[in-house]
């Protein structure tokens, strides 16, 4: 019979394990936040969040390629301790016409290097923009994460619709209509809104972590209940 209870514990550790190591690989991919932004958006802001996935390797080099079919004008990237910024421009093909003239050139890639990210931490990178495209629905911002042993992850693929999240998804940037539901606003609206969008993301993360502590509770009573039908099964077998 004691060797009944300690098998119920192994389970429950086990299933336990699974649920977490699901939830951090869901949540070890680079992204941008926020997730959308309003078409033709003017002075806003782009997060890049970078996660370290190994264990034994330190994240060294990031590079974030912005699209030059559609481009994102007026990039300025934010100084971040510890990492230089190279910023890369490119001449367009199709000059961008804007209030203050045509735009011929613009920020094709950004590299950070000379810092580190370490296993289990992540790093936020800012870039500053005057104003996004309003001729696409979304932006794929291709990117490389380089680690300290020379591996190189390419953040780049391209999700199709009906098809599960490819296992190297580039981080996306939904464009939306100005004024439609869940659309980022321009200017001073959306940094009115940016406290919204925290509160949202906040709510999000409690949301999942309520949804994994339920998980486990669940587990735990079936392993507790699994245990107490082996202890009073036991006296029956000795019968």
């Amino acid at each position: 019979m004691p060797s009944t209870p300690r098998r119920v514990g192994a389970v429950t550790t086990l299933a336990a394990a699974g649920v977490l190591a699901a939830a951090g690989a869901a949540s070890a991919h680079v992204t941008v936040h926020p997730e959308s932004y309003a078409k033709g958006a003017t002075d806003g802001v782009l997060t890049f969040r970078v996660p370290n996935e190994e264990d034994t390797a330190s994240t060294t080099k990031v590079q974030v390629f912005l699209p030059t079919d559609h481009p994102v004008l007026g990039v300025l990237v934010s100084p971040h301790d510890g990492w230089t910024a190279k910023v890369t421009t490119t001449k367009l093909k199709t000059p961008v016409r804007t209030d203050d003239g045509s735009i011929t050139d613009a920020v094709s890639e950004i590299t950070w290097t000379g810092g580190r990210i370490t296993a289990g931490q992540y790093e936020d990178f800012d870039v500053a923009f005057g104003q996004l495209p309003d001729d696409t629905d979304q932006l794929a911002l291709k990117t490389l994460q380089t680690y300290s042993d020379g591996k190189t992850v390419r953040w780049i693929e391209k999700a199709t619709q009906g098809d599960e999240e490819p296992e190297n998804p580039a981080p996306v940037l939904k464009l939306t209509a100005e004024g439609a539901k869940g659309a980022e606003g321009t200017g001073t609206a959306a940094s009115a809104k940016s406290s919204t969008s925290t509160e949202s993301t906040a709510s999000s993360s409690d949301s999942t972590a309520r949804g994994l502590g339920i998980a486990g509770l669940v587990v735990g009573v079936l392993g507790l209940a699994a245990a107490v039908f082996a202890v009073r099964r036991g006296p029956l077998r000795r019968m």
